[in-house]
Parts: C-alpha cells; structure tokens; sequence
C-alpha cells in the first residue's frame, strides 16, 4: 500500500488524483489544500464512495514555516509517504508584462516555484526511505511555449519543467522517480482563479471545445504510477484533441 501526498488537493486536478487513486484500491492519501471545508468534504465522498485511508490538513505551500512544520509533526503513520504529487498552482491575471499586477506576480511565484520547491525539500527526506519513491510535478504548456500575455505564469512553468529535469538529476542515485505532467487546455477553476472569479469570461475559455478534464489528468498519473519499478516517465505532454499549442485551437 503506498501513501500518496497531494497537494493542492481541495479541486480540480487534485481532487480528480485522489478519487482516481482511491479507487485503484493499493494508495493511501494525504491531501492538503487552503480550504478546510473542501478537503473534509472531498475526504467524506471518498470514504463514503470506496475504502480507503484517508487524512487531510489544512496547508498554504507559500508559507515556508508553515510547510516544514506540518511535514515535521505529520502523524508517524502518515510519514511514510511514497509519492509526492506537487499539484498546487495557479495563474493570476492575462495581461502584458507592462501592464501586470505585481501582487499577481508574488502569488504565482511564491504558488507555483517556491511552493513546490518548500514542499519537495521537506517531503525528500521521507521519500529517501521508502523503496518505490516518486515525484510528479504539475507542469504545463506553458512551461513548454511562451504565449501572448502568458509573460510570469509561463515563467512559472518554465521554472518547474527546469526543477523537473534537475530534480530527476539529483534524486537519481536515491532511486526516486521524477515526471513532469504538463497539460493543455484543462477545465477545472483555473481560468475562473486566473480572470480573478469572472465566471463568464473564464467560462469563454473552453467555448466551442472539448477540454481537458482533471480526471484525464489523474487517469495519466495513475497510469504513470504503475509503471514498473525500472520504468521512469520523465515527461508527458497531454492536449485535448482540439488544441495544437498553447494558442491555436479549432473551435466549433
């Protein structure tokens, strides 16, 4: 039974890995998110819905103090975590670098680089020990492409498909796997976060479309955890049907 640490599990892609995970029937879960009452509910449908061990805690990844100490004072039983999927991320704003909200810049820095970096470094340490160890990390197209007024949020993502690369370096003589997950177009509240909760026009961003769902992702992770133990998948690149690259997409 390995125990499976999500973060950023409270939504979307997160909350699509551990319902896809729990029902694989060999995972354990620990799942942290910002928001308490979306991850008691989620654990709630998942023990109502399959068996399996669960345990939540509330955890904002930009707070490094707040990272080291709730990896640190983890019940014992739940330190034996064998995969780490960094999912927490997000995207503020779609506007020129001249025009950009710099407290849109901190969030997505603070979210997407160093949240996963803090997290990593305080997870390594429990990964060393276990025998079937493996990190997956959140990318996107957008750390493959740069696109028009994608300016810091692809930054961002540029920075991890790096960390993804140098992480699968440095890891490599401990034995611990390292993948990249990078998607297209996904419909979950990722363009709602980004349009700062303009329902409508996040809603445009799949119109005339099929996206992406975060089930699609999760069943790629599941698939790339069950590799066997001399297969690693460093990186996948995953787009709905209907999109070619970052910008050019065929709607109906």
């Amino acid at each position: 039974m390995r125990t499976v640490f999500i973060t950023g599990a409270s939504s979307g892609i997160g909350a699509a890995c551990a319902k896809v995970l729990a029902k694989e029937g060999n995972y354990r879960l620990l799942l942290c998110a910002r928001r308490e009452d979306r991850l008691a509910q989620l654990k709630e449908e998942l023990q109502q819905s399959v068996e399996v061990e669960v345990h939540t805690f509330v955890l904002d990844v930009r707070n490094k103090e707040e990272v080291f100490t709730a990896i640190d004072t983890l019940p014992q039983e739940w330190k034996n975590i064998d995969v780490l999927i960094n999912n927490a991320g997000l995207s503020q704003g779609l506007d020129p670098i001249q025009d950009g909200d710099t407290d849109d810049w901190d969030r997505m820095i603070d979210t997407n680089v160093k949240g996963l970096l803090y997290v990593t470094k305080a997870v390594t340490p429990l990964l060393k020990q276990s025998s079937n160890a493996h990190i997956i990390n959140l990318g996107s197209i957008a750390g493959k492409e740069v696109y028009p007024n994608g300016n810091v949020y692809c930054a961002t993502k540029h920075a991890v498909d790096a960390l993804n690369k140098g992480m699968r370096i440095d890891l490599l003589p401990f034995g611990i796997k390292v993948t990249a997950i990078n998607p297209g177009m996904v419909e979950t509240e990722f363009s709602e976060v980004r349009f700062h909760g303009d329902k409508e026009r996040a809603k445009s961003v799949y119109n005339g479309l099929i996206p992406l769902s975060g089930e699609d992702i999760a069943e790629t992770i599941a698939f790339v955890l069950s590799r066997p133990e001399h297969v690693n998948i460093n990186d996948l690149l995953i787009m709905p049907t209907a999109q070619a690259n970052g910008t050019i997409v065929n709607r109906k």
